[in-house]
């Protein structure tokens, strides 16, 4: 098997820097062109049900998170779903999973074929998830936190019925803030652990990201979610890095202050997470493990996957309702 390759860039200092999102293009009920724009025509992507596919790997926490929001939301019959394998070679994200090693749909082995196709010139890093416009098969985004909040706002049409509000209105401006703490300490801050090449980097992202998490256990202390009694984006985006915390960044990324397990109210929180609908069934722990363990060579050269930890825990009462 060829290896796999991440290609992290760091900085001068040492500290991981995370690459910028390539495609930006938004499907809008507003838009009106019968093929869609390319990369440089982004905002012309007309809404329409059956027409795009949600490119993700189970392993990826940014492809998780719009996992669980489609699905959250009643999309899975509007949009549908591509998954790629967990383990990477030298020419990317794969369809190995599907038959003869080739999604059914979009007709390619690789999803760096949708992404050339889109821009010949693309020389960046692929990554999951990526919408794609089956018509066209280029990529409408790769733009992750923003396909999200389209999903619960200029999507709302295709919304099912009883669909929750994800991005309240009233609530943007505090969640808006919240979220990009948690992605900034958290979700990149696993991240700006793993891949630091100093002491000094790695040393301030450890602070950073176990600060936020103190921060984050005492807010949710007295309230059973992040913004008070309901689900939101907030959550969703915290739960898919916590869910991957012991399996891989405890010891693989080297945040080893504490496990989620030794940390009691991120703990129930997860689980009470985890037992929602919509959330614990399109977790995939070896798909997690494989890809951590097994992809990132620099990290872990031997490419052995531990067999630990221990998951009977997610499913114990949570004490949280």
């Amino acid at each position: 098997m060829a290896r796999a390759q991440f290609s992290a860039e760091t900085s001068g200092g040492g500290a991981f820097v995370r690459q910028p999102n390539r495609f930006t293009g938004r499907v809008t009920p507003r838009s009106t062109s019968p093929l869609g724009g390319g990369p440089d025509d982004q905002d012309r992507w007309p809404l329409e049900s059956g027409r795009y596919r949600l490119i993700w790997c189970r392993a990826c926490p940014w492809a998780h998170r719009a996992l669980i929001v489609r699905n959250l939301l009643g999309l899975a019959d509007a949009i549908s779903l591509g998954t790629v394998d967990p383990i990477r070679d030298e020419r990317g994200w794969r369809f190995t999973l599907d038959q003869d090693g080739f999604d059914p749909v979009l007709d390619i082995g690789f999803l760096s074929e949708a992404y050339l196709a889109t821009d010949p010139d693309y020389t960046g890093r692929v990554t999951v998830p990526a919408l794609i416009d089956t018509r066209t098969g280029r990529v409408v985004t790769n733009d992750y936190p923003q396909l999200t909040l389209d999903l619960s706002t200029e999507w709302r049409r295709l919304h099912a019925p009883d669909a929750p509000d994800l991005y309240p209105v009233e609530l943007r401006p505090e969640m808006d803030v919240l979220m990009a703490e948690i992605h900034r300490d958290v979700n990149n801050g696993v991240y700006r652990c793993g891949f630091a090449t100093s002491q000094q980097a790695y040393d301030e992202a450890y602070e950073a990201l176990f600060a936020r998490l103190d921060a984050l256990s005492a807010r949710l202390a007295d309230q059973r979610y992040l913004m008070g009694d309901s689900i939101t984006e907030a959550d969703v985006r915290l739960f898919t890095t916590l869910v991957r915390f012991d399996v891989a960044y405890h010891g693989h990324f080297k945040c080893n202050r504490q496990k989620l397990t030794e940390m009691p109210v991120l703990w129930a929180y997860a689980r009470d997470l985890f037992q929602t609908p919509g959330f614990g069934e399109t977790v995939d722990f070896d798909h997690i493990k494989r890809h951590y363990y097994a992809t990132h060579h620099e990290i872990n050269p031997t490419g052995i996957v531990p067999l630990g930890p221990d998951l009977g825990g997610w499913t114990t009462p949570h004490g949280r309702g």
